[in-house]
């Protein structure tokens, strides 16, 4: 304090907060990246189920997560403008392990549920999954037969490196295929080799056993300059008349067959379209009806 009289001014102390800019922020960003790597998880871990599964538990898992009480037999649930679209509907998605059995399916056959009825109008549930457990169980013992799993081989280890088989809704599918320096038609021609029709003796040994429809679908590599006619449409086409006419020479009814297909070079079995694994054919054993 100043003396009375003194014009000097007083002295003025101002302390000042400092306030430190690295504090608490919340950790609400904790939060939100821990649902970022949980959602990449279940993301990772859908990827890894897809391709380490069968068409089969695909389909069981899928049934797994459906509705155990179906309100409508062809819908979602609803009725009319309100009917929804269902995930077995045959006429959305046909044979991918999801969906439904039939690839061409009809109105009288559409997926049904637990709550199908039978033409007659009564349940039919019961005596169709004992037939489809009947078919199933034959298109096992086919494939048994072919790749020798209850004795030995019937066809040679070389020309039994050519086949895979699958069984799938649509039935059972039996694929041969090239292999370097072992090819099932020559390059560019259809008419077939010794070893197709080693195969194709096999294929019909075992077929006769069992009377389901047959389609046969061939399929060809790619090619490394884009023509203006591409001749692989003629050629996986003739490929699989020729193994049409291969199976009817060896008992196979013609009667049986439901359907012959060349699908070119648009579903590759590997990667590269040019690899010499996608030149294939397709004998397809359907399921009774396919």
């Amino acid at each position: 304090m100043g003396v009375p009289g003194d014009n000097a001014a007083p002295v003025i102390i101002k302390r000042k907060k400092i306030v430190k800019g690295d504090g608490h922020h919340g950790g609400a960003w904790k939060v939100a990246y821990a649902d970022f790597v949980t959602a990449m998880m279940a993301f990772f871990l859908l990827m890894w189920l897809l391709n380490a599964t069968t068409e089969k538990q695909r389909k069981g898992i899928a049934d797994y997560f459906s509705p155990t009480i179906p309100i409508n037999r062809i819908s979602g649930g609803g009725d009319d403008d309100f009917g929804g679209e269902s995930v077995f509907s045959e006429k959305r998605l046909a044979q991918n392990g999801v969906g439904a059995s039939n690839l061409r399916p009809t109105e009288s056959r559409q997926s049904r549920g637990e709550m199908g009825l039978s033409e007659d109008g009564t349940n039919g549930s019961d005596s169709e999954e004992k037939s489809g457990a009947e078919v199933s169980e034959s298109l096992e013992k086919v494939e048994e037969l072919l790749l020798g799993r209850a004795g030995e081989s019937l066809v040679s280890k070389e020309a039994n490196r050519h086949i895979r088989t699958r069984v799938t809704d649509e039935g059972l599918i039996v694929e041969l295929f090239d292999l370097e320096g072992a090819r099932l038609f020559p390059p560019d021609e259809a008419e077939p080799t010794a070893l197709l029709e080693e195969l194709t003796a096999l294929i019909a040994s075992v077929a006769v056993l069992v009377e389901n429809g047959i389609a046969v679908e061939a399929h060809t590599k790619a090619r490394p300059v884009v023509v203006a006619e591409s001749p692989v449409w003629d050629l996986s086409a003739a490929r699989a008349n020729a193994m049409r006419t291969l199976l009817e020479a060896r008992g196979v009814g013609a009667a049986r067959m439901r359907r012959i297909t060349g699908h070119a070079d648009r579903e590759p079995a590997v990667r590269n379209p040019l690899a010499i694994r996608n030149n294939r054919l397709e004998v397809i054993l359907l399921r009774t009806g396919g």
